[in-house]
């Protein structure tokens, strides 16, 4: 079991033994993807954690773009954050219904704002309901909380950094998709996208950071997770994936191992995989 840290990553634990603190905001910050069969809200509704706010990940996004939930305008993360009762001086946990999947999405779009007193709670609500802790199907009672945002672009690259990254090598490009997407030996969830990979990448699938129970690997066996990828863990590294959901899965794996010259590529793959001009790896 991971050190719990408020930062990173918390148990079941810690989160019960901390449900009654004034500044505690828990966010079910749940997502699926179609082929899984499951409705997150629907799912929130029924039961959650106590006192849990639902974390809507597509419409807090930038619905402007074509491309799927791109990290929102800090000025709408501030108002969607505010009216949910979320701001300043909260301690925030993030978990979803898969175990570790979308929950470290929130975690990085938080810090993205500057807001880094977030945790991931390991395991997530199947390890909460498997232990027979609490939950409640209604939904909270929610104040308005002031929130100041201050964006971190450091740990955001757009295409035309990711494109440099891979055609220069100054980067290490970490795909946390399944080796078979990875490889190009199986089509895209998203209609219209090639398969392959960002030239040069490495791959990382997100589930080698896992344990059977959800939960995320610590110390060695999470370091090797990445150096059996041939990722030096020394260098800068840009994470990528389908659409930017699991490549935070990463994100939260290696600040867990205190690496900090760390980025997401928002687009990932639902952007790189859609433009002609951008060349693609197989095999």
């Amino acid at each position: 079991m991971a050190a719990d840290d408020p930062k990173t990553l918390v148990s079941t634990a810690w989160l019960e033994a901390h449900l009654s603190d004034p500044d505690l905001r828990i966010l079910d910050a749940s997502w699926y993807l179609p082929d899984m069969g499951r409705d997150a809200k629907a799912e929130y509704e029924a039961a959650h954690i106590p006192g849990a706010r639902f974390f809507d990940i597509e419409e807090i996004s930038d619905q402007r773009s074509s491309l799927p939930h791109m990290a929102p305008p800090a000025e709408k993360f501030m108002s969607r954050m505010r009216a949910m009762g979320v701001g300043d001086g909260h301690q925030v946990v993030v978990y979803d219904g898969a175990g570790l999947f979308s929950a470290a999405r929130v975690w990085w779009l938080f810090r993205l704002m500057g807001k880094p007193d977030v945790a991931v709670l390991d395991g997530g609500f199947p390890k909460w309901q498997a232990e027979g802790r609490e939950v409640e199907d209604m939904a909270p009672i929610t104040r308005d909380r002031h929130i100041t945002v201050s964006r971190q672009n450091n740990l955001v690259k757009d295409v035309t950094q990711v494109a440099a990254a891979s055609k220069l090598g100054d980067w290490q490009i970490v795909d946390a998709r399944s080796p078979a997407r990875f490889r190009g030996e199986e089509p895209e969830a998203r209609p219209g996208l090639r398969s392959g990979r960002i030239p040069g990448s490495k791959n990382v699938h997100y589930a080698t950071l896992l344990n059977p129970d959800g939960t995320m690997k610590d110390g060695a066996d999470l370091e090797a997770a990445f150096e059996m990828a041939g990722v030096d863990l020394d260098r800068r590294i840009i994470t990528t994936c389908g659409s930017g959901i699991t490549a935070a899965i990463l994100m939260l794996g290696l600040e867990r191992l205190g690496r900090k010259d760390v980025a997401l590529y928002d687009g990932s793959w639902a952007e790189w995989g859609q433009f002609e001009q951008l060349k693609v790896e197989t095999g």
